[in-house]
């Protein structure tokens, strides 16, 4: 007996030396893989969680295209749309909130973007604001709410100006759409050097400069697929052909217009701008956020978004200003 016992505890001592190894060696791999691709380490994280939280991807056949999207929860329809370079995934974190206050949550990749279809087009925002069209009917939505940020503001604000009886409310952050002369080097949205990457992220977040060096290298590989399509959506947008300066007082939708105040990508006077043509819209601005307000300030973000979508009747126009 007192052998078998002693022959437990040594094997019981054995045993946990080569756990504890096995342990330090998954953790180290883990963060080496993190330090060489840290995006894609976030990528695969975020698709778990996502499904955790009940989001799920699929893809659907528009005409000519393929377009994946994500969608979640029960409830009242609402769409959102993602901005330049960016895809579905960018809305991970209002999603599921969004989701547990009674919504069915869509959010595409656009064309070009995300695991969605890369063709030879122009990727202009009136093709986008098609593609959403497209997409809305597939999913036979009749009536719902909208949401874009930057350039998804732009095509959320075209698609409602187009189907004004479709879109109950309109939500846009940090938008896109009027005419304004960038301070930026377009070139900076598919950085090729280092230093590239790391002026882009000063121009999307006042967080910047604690960003570690190795995710703004990766940045760069990130970048590097979707170049193209990000050229050919800027020259498009430079043509001009799709502004909305002095068309946007055709939206009779309860607009919320949301901004970071220390947005440096687009200026607060294009955000001023939108709230005179749209009389009928709230201006929401969040201290202490750049461009990346949807994520850097979610937490403050939310709360208003729901209050204006379940807002019965809609909200009176204001401004609003929100400290840290």
């Amino acid at each position: 007996m007192t052998d078998s016992r002693s022959s437990n505890r040594r094997a019981g001592r054995s045993w946990l030396p080569r756990t504890l190894l096995a342990i330090v060696i998954v953790a180290v791999c883990t963060a080496g893989v993190f330090y060489w691709r840290p995006f894609w380490v976030i990528d695969h994280v975020t698709r778990a969680w996502l499904r955790v939280e009940g989001v799920h991807g699929d893809y659907v056949q528009l005409r000519s295209y393929r377009i994946h999207y994500l969608a979640g929860g029960e409830g009242k329809p609402l769409v959102l749309v993602h901005g330049l370079g960016g895809r579905a995934q960018d809305w991970a974190l209002l999603m599921p909130p969004l989701m547990r206050h009674g919504y069915r949550v869509y959010a595409l990749d656009l064309l070009g973007f995300g695991q969605s279809e890369r063709p030879d087009v122009d990727y202009s925002i009136a093709l986008q604001a098609d593609i959403l069209n497209q997409f809305i009917d597939s999913q036979r939505l009749t009536r719902f709410d909208l949401a874009g940020w930057s350039m998804g503001g732009w095509v959320a604000l075209k698609f409602t100006l187009a189907h004004p009886e479709r879109v109950r409310r309109l939500v846009v952050m940090d938008s896109a759409g009027l005419d304004f002369a960038p301070a930026f080097d377009p070139a900076l949205f598919h950085p090729s050097t280092r230093a590239q990457a790391r002026e882009f992220l000063t121009w999307l977040t006042p967080q910047a400069s604690r960003i570690p060096d190795f995710m703004a290298r990766d940045l760069v590989r990130e970048a590097r697929p979707r170049a193209w399509v990000v050229d050919r959506a800027f020259k498009s947008m430079e043509s001009r052909l799709d502004t909305l300066d002095g068309k946007l007082g055709a939206i009779q939708a309860p607009v919320l217009i949301v901004w970071g105040k220390r947005d440096l990508l687009i200026p607060l006077s294009c955000a001023d701008e939108m709230h005179r043509e749209m009389p009928q819209s709230s201006l929401d601005l969040f201290e202490g956020c750049g461009h990346l307000a949807p994520v850097e300030c979610h937490d403050r973000i939310v709360p208003e978004v729901l209050r204006f979508l379940a807002a019965e009747p809609p909200l009176p126009p204001s401004v609003h200003e929100f400290p840290r």
